[in-house]
Parts: C-alpha cells; structure tokens; sequence
C-alpha cells in the first residue's frame, strides 16, 4: 500500500499569483509544507513577496521570488518561463492575484478604471493560464484554481460592480478551462467571503466588518489560512475526482 498522502506534493511545482500577503501568502506557505517547490509572485509588493519567500525557506521549503505585472502579455509570459526555469515543472497554478483598485459605481465608474479592473483580475489570469497550459497538460497532476470574490454573488455592493464583474468573467473561465483541458488538467474555482486580510484593511471600513461578522452564522470572519486549506485541497490529489467545481468559503453568510 502507498505511503503517500492524497496532499503530499513533494517533487511537485505551484505557481501562485499574488502571494506575498493574504490568501496568496497562506496558500503558497501551505503549498510549500507539503513539499512543493512554489512560486512566489509579487508586482509592487516586493520586500512582503520577499519575506514570504524567506519564512518558507527558513522553515526548509524551496520557492523562488518572481515579479510580473500580470496585464502586460509579455510579463505574464516571462513569469510562467522563469518559473519553469528554476522549478524545471508546473503542475499547479493558483491564479490569486487581483484587485477593486477602487470602489466606483458603475454610472460613475470612468473607462480607465473599467480597464484597468478587468486587466488585473480577467486578462492576466487568461494570459498567465494560457502560457501555463502546455507544462500543466505534462505535468501528470496539472491543475488550476482560481480566486473568486463574494461580490460575484452580492452583485459588487458598496462599488465593487467593477471587480465582481471582472470576477464572474473568471468563473466562466473556470468552467471552460474544465471542459477544454480535461482530462489532463483539472480547474476548479473558490470563491471566498469575508476574509481578514490586507485587502479588506484597505477597501473595508472596521464598521462594515463587523456588519459582515453579523451576518454570518458563524459568527466570525475567515482566516487566509481557512482559504488556503481549501485550495490546497482543490490542487490535490484527493480532489482528484472533482472538476468544474466552485466553492464557497464564507461560513454560510447566505443562509441567513
């Protein structure tokens, strides 16, 4: 009988997106304790991407710091090469990165703005996704997940239409990634609640986090650490049979 746990990714290589704070840096630090060499990616974030790196190593996992501005094709390109290049495969990509940049309504939104939101949160998991593809399909365990946000499901409350539209534009994606790259590669998607991290330190107001806390039957917001079990999960070989799948991590906000 194999030894080998369902979640065991020794030998085995995960590029995340974003991952120098939040549910990035929670899923990288988790992919690496179960023995992958990961891909800690930045855009501006350089010295937390960075510190993030150093913790993994510190703890005797092996990643490699990369930089990309994942909405100029040819950085999304790079980043997916230079990865390849330290860590010789790809068998996961966590596409996280994202941002609202801001809250606009959509009658005051300005097209800048518009562009520049779906840029970050669509195009570049597209572009970063369709270069990954090829070293996916060989890696024998290839599979993507993807980040989502509730405002896909609360339709971008308080001006985050912008974001959830970019967002849902993703979970389409997922579905037809699913279909297109089965069965060598696996898409699955997560779509988290309220999570307590930088993000919400900037876009949501103290006040506001605690309405959410109320509404939600457990009574308490998420951890980054609570999302990144599940999509550590979704990349592993226990899920194994699941593909095409959206998953709520929310602490049954709508149920209420």
């Amino acid at each position: 009988m194999s030894t080998t746990l369902p979640q065991d990714f020794a030998g085995r290589a995960v590029l995340v997106t974003g991952s120098g704070t939040g549910i990035g840096k929670a899923s990288v630090e988790l992919f690496a304790a179960r023995g992958a060499f990961v891909g800690v990616h930045y855009n501006q974030s350089k010295e937390k991407a960075a510190r993030t790196l150093a913790g993994i190593e510190e703890r005797g996992g092996r990643g490699t710091l990369l930089r990309a501005d994942l909405a100029v094709p040819s950085e999304a390109e790079a980043l997916v090469g230079e990865f390849v290049a330290a860590a010789a495969r790809l068998d996961v990509l966590v596409n996280n990165a994202g941002t609202p940049v801001a809250r606009a309504k959509i009658e005051d939104c300005p097209l800048e703005l518009w562009n520049q939101v779906i840029a970050l949160n669509l195009t570049g998991p597209f572009l970063v996704t369709k270069h990954a593809i090829p070293h996916l399909r060989q890696s024998g365990h290839g599979a993507i997940v993807n980040n989502l946000t509730l405002s896909i499901q609360t339709g971008g409350a308080n001006g985050a239409g912008p974001y959830g539209a970019a967002k849902a534009g993703l979970q389409v994606m997922t579905r037809t990634l699913a279909r297109e790259l089965a069965p060598q590669v696996r898409t699955n998607a997560v779509m988290p609640g309220v999570i307590e991290t930088a993000h919400h330190e900037q876009f949501t107001t103290p006040e506001r986090m605690e309405q959410y806390r109320k509404e939600t039957p457990l009574e308490r917001n998420g951890k980054p650490e609570e999302a990144a079990e599940v999509i550590v999960f979704l990349a592993s070989d226990a899920a194994r049979f699941i593909n095409g799948a959206l998953i709520d991590i929310n602490g049954g906000r709508f149920l209420r």
